[in-house]
């Protein structure tokens, strides 16, 4: 059997979906199961064993160019790359135009996606041949995806023990490895100050006494700060030198070098972001702050994970902006978050 995964976009959903192809190759061993992704996203799946074979789309290049030459031969390019696999299924786990157009150029007989309450754009039900329902237990985003993919097989994904995983290069793994040779000897914080939305930062002044209180809790111990565009940058800079010894801002990594680091340090601190996504992939620890979004829908889950939600009557809003965004950032206190690190940790 042959079936294909749609899931292009964003980073963190990416990584949500990752345990679908341990599912899959559970319940139909020898099974050759290829993904769709946005190119810029390539990294998080390249080098994984499950996957037999990567297509790579540029949908926010095209849109700029739709009627340009280079543009039409790419597009040629993937829709004769789909339709020569010959998929006996595909499963839309996306759900908007984009995917659903991807899926219908594969030619499949046999296209699942979501009903129409579940789709980011209801367009997408032009495109699937079977609408998949999602139950009510089905809160968290991997399960909807397990869902999805579960019904045609027959057998309940709760059934199973699945993982997930991105794979690093050696000399990635090397990299990190070399930086924390450089290290004191204690426990190593990644602390992650960015993301998407202005209502799912957390306040500044926190950062620094969360990383103040962990360095005199754990002696010797180190706080990594990373980020993700100059303005993080220099906001992760002024943090760092607040927090005094001990912390330390990294220098701008690829996806697969993060990811090796993020592999080895002791646990990982974060709002809704990609970074605490792919450090729960690989393994490590987690505390993620929630506020804008809802933890239990898209915060990483199991031992050493803690999830920390915002107490306001209005959290799980998903607004990106708001007139009291101050005081949600400060609904989330700083002894909550020191314990979570402490539970954490507890495993």
């Amino acid at each position: 059997m042959r079936v294909l995964v749609v899931k292009m976009s964003s980073l963190g959903d990416i990584i949500h979906a990752l345990p679908v192809l341990d599912y899959l190759h559970q319940v139909s061993p020898g099974i050759e199961v290829d993904w769709v992704v946005e190119e810029p996203f390539r990294d998080v799946l390249e080098g994984n064993p499950l996957i037999s074979r990567l297509h790579l789309v540029r949908t926010k290049v095209w849109r700029k160019r739709p009627f340009a030459a280079d543009t039409r031969r790419q597009i040629a390019e993937v829709r004769d790359a789909l339709r020569e696999r010959n998929y006996d299924m595909v499963f839309d786990i996306q759900g908007n135009l984009k995917s659903g157009l991807v899926g219908w150029l594969t030619g499949a007989e046999q296209r699942m996606g979501f009903t129409r309450e579940v789709l980011q754009e209801s367009f997408n039900l032009l495109f699937t041949t079977r609408q998949i329902p999602i139950r009510r237990q089905d809160r968290h985003i991997t399960d909807q995806y397990l869902r999805l993919v579960s019904v045609s097989f027959g057998r309940d994904f709760s059934q199973f023990k699945l993982s997930s995983d991105i794979r690093t290069r050696p000399e990635d793994d090397e990299a990190a490895t070399t930086l924390l040779a450089t290290l004191s000897d204690g426990l190593v914080f990644l602390f992650h100050y960015g993301t998407t939305w202005q209502t799912k930062f957390w306040f500044r002044e926190g950062w620094v006494d969360l990383g103040r209180r962990l360095l005199a809790a754990h002696p010797e111990s180190t706080v990594l700060l990373s980020w993700g565009n100059e303005a993080e940058r220099a906001a992760v800079s002024d943090i760092a030198a607040d927090i005094g010894t001990g912390a330390r801002v990294l220098d701008r990594y690829p996806l697969k070098g993060f990811a090796a680091l993020l592999k080895k340090v002791d646990l990982v601190v974060g709002g809704d972001t990609g970074p605490v996504h792919i450090a729960a992939a690989v393994g490590t620890p987690t505390v993620s702050l929630y506020r804008a979004s809802d933890g239990r829908r898209s915060g990483p889950r199991g031992p050493g994970h803690v999830i920390v939600q915002s107490p306001f009557h209005c959290a799980s809003c998903f607004r990106t902006e708001c007139d009291r965004d101050d005081q949600c950032r400060r609904s989330i206190t700083i002894e909550m978050v020191f314990k979570a690190v402490e539970q954490a940790l507890a495993g």
